[in-house]
């Protein structure tokens, strides 16, 4: 019996790498389709969140079973709650990948910017890089790794200050960049919102090996 848990637990961890993996594609195809203006690659992205949304369903429901139905002791427990809280963290993330792909299919012929599109660029490859290395420590359960991940989390913050800010300049310089600046304001607060996610699964890390619910940024954040 133990071991049959113990192998529907491992099924748990590769199940949310495998989402993992579908959430960092779509974060990265979003933004190429974005920088690119490649409404297909947008339109991919959407039509395969569905798949995101599935496999959470599917994740959150095979942990309410175990929990029903082994009665796991403690630490079984935490594992079970932390792949509950760190797929939804994951969904969330989709749900933003989701939204750039729908800013790169509402513009149609404005005025665009390619310093700021190549600092956006730039922005999402810290991101991707974060969310495989989020992915990674949550794999090895790696606290350390985890809080040092979390500490970077200004540098995207940081980035997307810029973006914001030289999007608002373009905004006052001419009328016709506008509405293309208002979406690079909408996909850096895209960014820095997959970057806040995935300083929660960082924090769901620590507490699955230490069982205490951490607070590894101070700013306002949803958990």
């Amino acid at each position: 019996m133990r071991q049959n848990f113990e192998e529907e637990l491992n099924d748990l961890h590769v199940h949310f790498s495998e989402m993992g993996m579908m959430v960092s594609e779509a974060v990265y195809k979003s933004v190429k389709a974005f920088i690119n203006h490649d409404k297909e690659l947008a339109h991919n992205v959407i039509e395969n969140d569905v798949a995101i949304n599935n496999r959470e369903a599917e994740l959150e429901k095979k942990c309410f079973e175990l929990i029903a139905l082994q009665q796991p002791v403690t630490s079984d427990l935490r594992k079970i709650i932390t792949v509950m809280k760190a797929c939804a963290d994951l969904e969330r993330m989709g749900d933003h990948a989701v939204s750039i792909s729908k800013s790169t299919i509402r513009v149609k012929g404005n005025k665009r910017d390619p310093k700021i599109e190549a600092e956006i660029a730039d922005l999402s490859e810290i991101v991707k890089k974060r969310v495989e290395e989020v992915l990674e420590a949550y794999l090895q359960y790696d606290v350390t790794k985890a809080r040092e991940i979390a500490l970077k989390d200004n540098q995207i913050d940081e980035a997307a200050h810029s973006i914001t800010e030289k999007a608002i300049e373009d905004m006052k310089r001419s009328s016709d960049l506008v509405i293309g600046a208002a979406d690079y304001i909408l996909v850096a607060s895209y960014l820095e919102r997959i970057g806040d996610y995935v300083t929660n699964i960082c924090e769901w890390i620590v507490y699955h090996e230490t069982g205490k619910v951490v607070e590894l940024n101070t700013k306002n954040k949803d958990i």
